[in-house]
């Protein structure tokens, strides 16, 4: 009687600390479902968008207002680009549950204002100096997201785009190399 007694406590203890268990051992798992991501991984995928939105804004502007043709050219490829990464990463961010920011907010805005109030060879100096700057930081967060990302989605995202990312940078710096050339040939 003593044993089946012993077993019975045994029994219910087990029973009711099962729950307490499951939960301690989630938390301790890496927040990878959909609808859950790492603090880091969701934090990407917001900057992401936001850079993204960044480009193509930058991107139309350039196309309208540029005077070289090459930086109108790159305006246009930063639109293409730029806009089908941020389709694709508002899939991956709806399937994980992130809200995106909606429009553009504090620093982004306030390079699209400034941009904005240039023309002629200014705007287009100005324009690639913020290109190659943001494609430089836009590689480092997408390389290091790819290589250390949590969620296999947005690490996958992150892969995807990297050559992407490099070749924009390569670009932006050589259009800018040129225009400080023909810069120079003009005065």
């Amino acid at each position: 009687m003593f044993q089946k007694s012993f077993l019975q406590v045994l029994m219910f203890g087990l029973i009711v600390s099962f729950p307490g268990l499951v939960l301690a051992a989630d938390k301790n798992e890496p927040k990878t479902s959909a609808g859950k991501l790492s603090s880091a991984d969701e934090k990407f995928v917001k900057e992401a968008a936001s850079g993204g939105m960044l480009e193509v804004e930058l991107g139309k502007i350039a196309a309208e207002k540029a005077i070289n043709d090459k930086v109108k050219a790159f305006g246009r490829q930063m639109q293409e680009d730029h806009g089908k990464a941020n389709d694709e990463l508002k899939t991956v961010a709806a399937n994980k549950g992130v809200k995106l920011p909606a429009t553009l907010e504090g620093k982004h805005k306030r390079t699209v204002d400034r941009l904005s109030k240039l023309s002629g060879p200014e705007f287009d100096r100005q324009y690639m100096r913020t290109m190659i700057e943001d494609h430089k930081e836009d590689l480092k967060a997408f390389q290091r997201e790819a290589d250390k990302g949590k969620d296999p989605d947005v690490k996958q995202f992150a892969s995807k785009y990297v050559p992407m990312i490099k070749n924009h940078s390569e670009m932006a710096q050589t259009t800018g190399d040129q225009l400080k050339m023909a810069s120079k040939q003009a005065r």
